[in-house]
């Protein structure tokens, strides 16, 4: 064979070539170098369509954003959690789904519902202006236009309609509602007694051999194991320190603010009355024309006499949402009405009523009514707020340097911190930490990134630094593990009095058990029941403050010869004696029955609906991976 391919060679290269350059002049470079780049892996397949690495990776990184806006306080390690990760990826995958199906089912949201929708809808009423038009200022807080918000809420919509239409027709059947009722709602009357192991304590004097035996044993030793921690040096570039650190002269604050002054000026708005004639933009001419006459002989008639206009708007405006204010329309500012009505009213002077003004809904009548606004805050009081603004700029542009300086320090001397404390006059800080951020901790080692890194081979095999990790808005940390203490068994006299605790409870819990079973022993023997303290009625809607697990006994014990007895350990916490001598059915007409119904159906609503969305994933061949990890963003 080896023969064979050096007597050859010039033939296997010729066949190489040409097997070679054809696929590359087919798929290119590019191709080839994204066959092996892990952003384009598919994660999941819906039905044909791939989700890639790089989509979901981009997916999570505008939920982090999104939940950071909402929510500046929210603690980091939860969106950089394996959980939050997921339920990035359910999302992409139910998305996927619903509009896959809405496709093949041809469904789709009208104008008529979209407007309906939005007039209605109370989860939406924060962007309702009073007089029923989107809040353009709360969308572009958000980052979105009017056409953007509009086409969002119709996907929505349209994919709603998809789990909806089953979700919205779920009847629960009779009998099983009824079984489900009478479980949650079944009292029983029992007497019980209960033997607490803690009652059992003071009789329990454990010896050093018992003290041995217990921690000696294999089952016992994880509950005296220190946990895996790391002594560290780390270092924080942050960029809000470099803005305390910037100086700002009086001269620089002059002249921001004169070069920003549309910034400290308050924007102005203008308060107008309207009447308006209806008349859509699609009518016949002669309709619109007869508005526009009834427009205009409405005009002559509140000329003829403005303290009337009020109560002509009243009488004859067609727009429901002012005309019972006399046409009040309140303070609105610029990009609130349509362009031909916003003209208009930013054109007149206060008390002035304006020729009739038309726009697609008709024909306007328009009063302005007063003007505020427009006046520009004085320097001195916004002082503050200008410093803190050009430190910003001033360390935003700092902080780009010095991360890229940070990050290139950290990766060429790895050995130590301490040259890049140096550079950039960063403190060296120290810390013991574990493989999970600790309860409370903050900052930096509130990260779960950052600990990942400090507990990866390399930085603790070769006590190198890690890269140069972002743990918040403006914040790169690296570390480096100066010492090492693996996962390990504390001595016993180390852990003596855990151990004593841990003996003492197990024998008094014996005990107690022990106690109790003798106790159901006698009754089962026809023992004298009158000790027993008086009975108590529970369900599982009233547990009496019961442990749950003598609940759930009660209510499962075999009622069918009463009364019986029986017994319930309870662990660590003793044993309990139970004496079942009634049960009492629900009544199907009892309030509580017909509170609870409406819950029990929406219940099997629900659960048919992810019955039904189970079907659709089945159907479109998804299947999830078992472990999602994508990226860090």
């Amino acid at each position: 064979m080896f023969e064979f391919v050096r007597t050859h060679t010039k033939l296997l290269l010729f066949v190489l070539v040409l097997l070679i350059i054809p696929s590359f002049v087919f798929f290119g470079v590019q191709g080839y170098s994204q066959f092996n780049d892990p952003a384009n892996r598919t994660v999941v397949t819906v039905g044909g369509r791939k989700i890639t690495q790089n989509e979901w990776d981009a997916a999570h990184q505008r939920q982090i954003e999104q939940a950071r806006r909402q929510m500046p306080g929210i603690d980091a390690r939860l969106l950089d959690s394996p959980e939050f990760k997921r339920e990035t990826l359910e999302g992409l995958v139910r998305d996927e789904v619903l509009r896959r199906t809405a496709q093949d089912l041809h469904l789709a949201t009208t104008d008529e519902r979209l407007q309906r929708t939005f007039v209605s809808d109370p989860q939406l009423a924060f962007l309702r202006q009073a007089d029923g038009r989107v809040n353009r200022d709360i969308l572009a807080a958000q980052g979105m236009s009017v056409d953007q918000f509009e086409a969002r809420l119709r996907a929505d919509l349209t994919l709603r309609q998809v789990i909806e239409g089953v979700a919205a027709t779920g009847l629960a059947p009779r009998a099983p509602a009824k079984q489900a009722l009478d479980a949650l709602l079944e009292r029983r009357d029992v007497q019980l007694q209960l033997f607490a192991a803690r009652d059992y304590a003071a009789r329990v004097e454990p010896t050093d051999d018992d003290l041995a035996a217990y921690y000696n044993d294999p089952a016992n030793q994880p509950q005296f194991m220190a946990p895996e921690q790391a002594k560290i040096e780390y270092v924080v570039l942050d960029q809000q320190a470099i803005a305390r650190r910037i100086p700002v002269s009086e001269d620089d604050l002059r002249r921001y603010y004169e070069e920003n002054a549309a910034r400290f000026t308050q924007a102005e708005e203008r308060r107008a009355s309207h009447i308006l004639v209806t008349a859509d933009k699609d009518a016949p001419a002669a309709d619109r024309a007869a508005a526009k006459a009834k427009a205009e002989a409405l005009l002559a008639d509140v000329r003829a006499n403005p303290a009337s206009f009020a109560d002509v708007a009243r009488k004859n405006s067609d727009d429901p949402g002012s005309a019972a204010a006399g046409g009040d329309l309140d303070f609105f500012g610029r990009g609130a009405m349509v362009k031909p009505f916003e003209d208009a009213v930013f054109a007149m002077k206060p008390g002035e009523i304006s020729p009739v003004v038309e726009t697609d809904f008709g024909y306007h009548i328009i009063r302005l009514d007063a003007v505020r606004g427009g006046e520009r805050r004085p320097f001195d009081s916004v002082r503050a707020e200008l410093a803190d603004e050009v430190r910003r700029q001033q360390a935003q542009r700092q902080y780009a340097e010095a991360a890229e300086q940070f990050t290139n320090t950290v990766y060429e001397q790895a050995d130590s911190l301490q040259p890049v404390a140096d550079k950039l006059g960063l403190a060296v800080q120290t810390a013991t930490v574990q493989r999970a951020p600790a309860p409370g901790a903050s900052g930096a080692l509130a990260s779960a990134a950052l600990l990942e890194a400090v507990f990866g081979s390399d930085a603790l095999r070769n006590k190198r630094n890690t890269e140069a990790i972002e743990v918040g808005a403006g914040q790169l940390v690296s570390a480096r593990v100066v010492q090492h203490e693996p996962q390990h068994l504390r001595p016993l006299d180390e852990v003596k009095d855990q151990v004593r605790a841990r003996v003492v409870a197990s024998k008094a819990a014996a005990l107690a058990r022990q106690d109790g079973q003798a106790r159901l022993q006698a009754l089962k023997d026809g023992g004298d029941t009158a000790a027993l303290p008086a009975a108590l009625t529970l369900s599982r809607a009233e547990p009496q403050g019961l442990p749950p697990a003598v609940v759930d006994a009660v209510l499962r014990a075999d009622a069918s010869a009463l009364p019986s007895v029986f017994g319930v350990d309870l662990g660590a916490q003793g044993y309990a004696v139970v004496r079942l001598t009634q049960v009492r059915a629900p009544e199907p007409t009892s309030p509580q029955f017909a509170q609870l119904e409406p819950r029990v159906a929406q219940a099997w609503a629900d659960a048919e609906a992810r019955a039904y969305y189970d079907a659709l994933k089945k159907r479109l061949k998804v299947t999830m991976p078992a472990a999602p990890a994508p990226a860090a963003p």
